[in-house]
């Protein structure tokens, strides 16, 4: 496919032991792909797990748990976020409170009174926003390399380390139309430059590191996705200064008082263990578990451990009738 040529947003619809649909929910239309089986697949009775993605990423970051959680028994649907992959992308709604709306929604339109939430990095942080802001639809939740919100603005302001690894990338992104060029310029290099560099370099030298990265290259040249990616880390910073960001984030001291799992990959160097383990107050119910031979993306790169950790979350399917 030439550089000259933007994909089409189909184009994310990878075949495997999955099946591809469209699901309307606040509004818009989300791509989702959901793991076939049997006994699981568009089963109301059987306990549903969402699967959402990072930046610059879409729902095929999940291919490993949607295949393993759902032949545990689990309902599983991996996500495209608003304004990601093959979901639609309004100029609109990538505020916290719109984005957990969306999870919300997204539950309800598919048959389901809750879920358990499963997110990596910005998509951890709609899980942590759902999780406040709609509390009855959400049963657990999983978080990979998301912080708390509050855990995360705090060691930004106060950890060395951690803002060193945060800002630069963040602060770049705020200029108009340069994260847009930057993103999707010599074929989308810059997002497998942010994998490369986040990833255990064991995995980086492998031959499925060089498919993730080519996918997702592909993924955010899909038109207005790398626009849609970075007005979520815009709304984040320009809402500091603004009464919405600052009623966000004051909404976001209420505690969590469900079952949640926090991963870290051992290798991440990007986000921090101590700032994953801060704010415990916010989380008093959580459980932190440290994911060996990974770093930033441990979904993929360590994928068993990583579904073996959501299956004990999760608990037994059987036992877990949704009523």
């Amino acid at each position: 496919m030439s550089s000259n040529s933007p994909p089409d947003p189909s184009s994310v619809r990878f075949d495997g032991p999955w099946t591809h649909r469209d699901v309307r929910a606040n509004g818009i239309r989300f791509h989702i792909a959901e793991g076939a089986g049997a006994d699981t697949a568009g089963d109301p009775a059987r306990p549903l797990v969402v699967l959402l993605h990072g930046f610059g990423d879409f729902w095929w970051s999940w291919r490993h748990q949607l295949t393993g959680l759902t032949e545990a028994g689990y309902r599983t649907v991996a996500v495209d976020l608003r304004g990601y992959g093959d979901s639609d992308k309004p100029p609109r709604g990538y505020d916290g409170w719109t984005l957990a709306g969306d999870i919300a929604g997204l539950v309800r339109a598919l048959g389901h009174t809750d879920a358990t939430l499963v997110g990596h990095a910005e998509g951890g942080l709609v899980c942590w926003a759902t999780a406040v802001l709609h509390p009855r639809v959400v049963r657990s939740i999983a978080l990979l390399a998301s912080p708390h919100p509050v855990a995360l603005k705090r060691a930004v302001l106060r950890d060395r380390r951690q803002r060193s690894a945060y800002l630069p990338n963040f602060l770049r992104y705020q200029l108009p139309r340069y994260g847009e060029n930057l993103l999707t310029r010599q074929d989308g290099f810059e997002v497998e430059r942010l994998v490369r560099d986040r990833v255990d370099p064991r995995w980086a030298a492998t031959a499925e590191f060089v498919e993730t990265a080519q996918n997702m290259r592909t993924a955010i040249r899909v038109p207005g996705a790398a626009h849609c990616a970075l007005e979520y880390q815009r709304w984040a910073f320009r809402s500091q200064w603004r009464p919405d960001g600052r009623r966000f984030l004051s909404a976001m001291r209420e505690p969590v008082r469900i079952p949640t799992l926090i991963l870290h990959g051992e290798s991440d160097h990007y986000i921090l263990e101590s700032t994953l383990r801060g704010a415990a107050r916010l989380a008093p119910d959580r459980r932190v578990v440290r994911i060996p031979n990974a770093g930033h993306f441990a979904h993929q790169e360590n994928p068993g451990a990583v579904t073996a950790a959501l299956a004990e979350l999760l608990g037994d399917p059987a036992t877990a009738q949704y009523v």
